[in-house]
């Protein structure tokens, strides 16, 4: 009888997991102390999708470091070949951060394939993907100095994770100092919004219905007209300080929130992975039998 109570105890962590057609993320940074794999990690394992499409900068390799890759990390790399190994398609779309795969653009082993960009046809209209650094003057003139304000970018993370460590002891709403900068400097405004724009009034010369990226790691979905037609300008967000991922679903598309979305996240235990499910079912037959007898004895 305690091995049957034993069994029941995981009971009450089964759910079920949400499937979708696609889920699309970017800009995680494994390898930083930015990167908040666990958070992700909780999200992959609550979802179910056909197609995985890691938008780039998955793994960070300008600022890779021997001396951190903590656990968390090496868990969402294992989670996404196991996703590979139950028959997800993963679509590694490369970035500017995880620019040295793209002398692999092309190679598929598996499930897994290593592209630079991406186009697909979604219930008849047309998507296309990238990163979004191609677009990024400064990454193309002044290489080093971008790399040179990703160790800065770097630095306010892991100053920040301390200030949200404090407030979050204090009872108090977590706070993004890199939003703060973004939003006080008018030039990383119109850099965003000139952004978006380039993007998107290629997406409608080329005609297509969306157009999927990440790079400035600001989650957006929106509908952006010219004179020419229109497109669904879409962003990912990133891993980092907005914890947001794309979802395709009965032919809409929508932005997912860890920190808005409480119902959908929940955590696998893995001693309930592990579990046999035959093992299962017997503790479940235990105990309606269990419950009839002491109906019959009532009666």
């Amino acid at each position: 009888m305690k091995s049957c109570y034993l069994y029941l105890s995981y009971l009450p962590q089964l759910k079920i997991k949400r499937k979708i057609e696609i889920a699309v993320i970017s800009d995680v940074h494994l390898g930083t102390y930015g990167c908040h794999a666990k958070h992700l990690l909780t999200y992959l394992n609550s979802i179910e999708p056909k197609k995985l499409i890691l938008n780039g900068d998955i793994i960070d390799i300008w600022q890779f470091s021997k001396r951190y890759f903590p656990k968390s990390h090496l868990k969402v790399i294992k989670k996404i070949m196991d996703m590979a190994s139950d028959g997800v398609d993963i679509i590694y779309i490369t970035g500017n951060h995880d620019e040295m795969l793209r002398k692999f653009s092309g190679t598929t082993i598996g499930k897994i394939s290593i592209v630079d960009k991406l186009v697909l046809k979604l219930d008849g209209k047309k998507a296309w993907f990238f990163h979004g650094d191609v677009f990024d003057v400064s990454i193309q003139n002044a290489k080093w100095l971008a790399k040179l304000g990703g160790y800065g970018y770097d630095f306010l993370t892991l100053l920040n994770r301390a200030v949200n460590w404090y407030l979050e002891k204090r009872g108090k709403e977590r706070y993004s100092l890199s939003k703060k900068v973004k939003n006080g400097v008018k030039g990383a405004i119109k850099y965003i919004n000139d952004y978006e724009k380039v993007i998107s009034d290629l997406a409608i010369e080329n005609g297509y219905d969306y157009v999927v990226c990440g790079h400035i790691h600001q989650p957006k979905m929106e509908y952006i007209e010219n004179k020419h037609g229109k497109t669904m300008y879409l962003n990912s967000g990133d891993w980092v300080e907005n914890f947001t991922a794309l979802e395709y679903q009965f032919k809409r598309w929508k932005i997912y929130n860890y920190n808005k979305d409480k119902l959908a996240p929940f955590i696998v235990d893995e001693d309930f992975e592990d579990m046999d499910i035959s093992n299962l079912i017997a503790a479940i037959t235990i105990v309606e039998q269990s419950e009839k007898k002491k109906k019959k004895e009532k009666n």
